[in-house]
């Protein structure tokens, strides 16, 4: 159900895949999206399973609504009845407060400096990585105290330069603003791979700490991806710190 990783000093990170969760047929099992058409009732029981399965409360994990964008929010507790912002990254120094973020073929981009006590959460899609979303994440950060020297970045699973097909212009302009992400399918045609982008990215700003996953959503029948599906579910990230820093 849940992949935690190996904490860095307190720092932790996990993510989903779609098991272990009361989802129907198409979101089976473990949907965490709200806003893709399943049974909410299914959402917040599933949302609630996956805090549970790694010691978290679920009214300290904070949410997004993403957008594709590169906006940044800081926060201090859940959003509780206050609208959730359009954002696509997130970042905390509160101890013990979750932030996750959302994806089906996205790159989710975890990032953590236990010194500083600060964290931040990502959601970089073709568009965000191009619009500079981690990059933005970093700066956060950087104003909260981290050093890029001490952050540690993990990025989850996501479609794979080999299986994201796009027109040629769209991998060109790509590849204009991030040459890292310039790809081509298994099959021989124009291709982006986000991830390894949101990875030259990181390099540059000095995160050498960095790893990512070799699940590809689009390959793998265990994770939900948008392009193979269309009408699926959404797997999450998750990024905390040790301790408790009320409310």
């Amino acid at each position: 159900m849940i992949e935690q990783l190996e904490p860095v000093s307190g720092a932790h990170f996990a993510f989903t895949d779609r098991w272990g969760g009361v989802s129907a047929v198409p979101y089976e099992e473990l949907n965490l999206g709200g806003a893709v058409g399943d049974d909410p009732e299914a959402v917040r029981a599933n949302r609630a399973r996956a805090a549970g399965a790694l010691g978290l409360d679920p009214g300290r994990v904070v949410w997004m609504n993403q957008v594709h964008g590169p906006d940044v929010a800081v926060v201090d507790g859940s959003w509780g009845d206050r609208p959730v912002p359009q954002v696509d990254a997130i970042v905390t120094t509160r101890r013990g407060l979750a932030l996750a973020v959302l994806t089906a073929d996205c790159t989710p981009v975890l990032l953590a400096d236990p010194v500083a006590g600060v964290v931040a959460a990502a959601h970089a899609g073709r568009p965000g990585m191009i619009a500079g979303v981690v990059p933005a994440a970093v700066k956060a950060m950087i104003e909260l105290g981290a050093d890029p020297a001490r952050i540690t970045a993990r990025t989850g699973p996501a479609v794979c330069g080999r299986c994201y097909e796009v027109p040629d212009t769209m991998r060109a302009e790509v590849a204009a603003v991030e040459p890292a992400a310039f790809a081509e399918t298994s099959w021989g045609t124009p291709a982006v791979d986000v991830t390894a982008g949101v990875h030259a990215q990181l390099e540059r700003l000095g995160i050498r700490d960095r790893r990512a996953s070799e699940v590809c959503t689009r390959e793998s029948g265990d994770h939900y991806s948008y392009r193979r599906d269309r009408t699926t579910g959404r797997l999450a990230g998750y990024v905390w710190l040790d301790g408790y820093d009320g409310p």
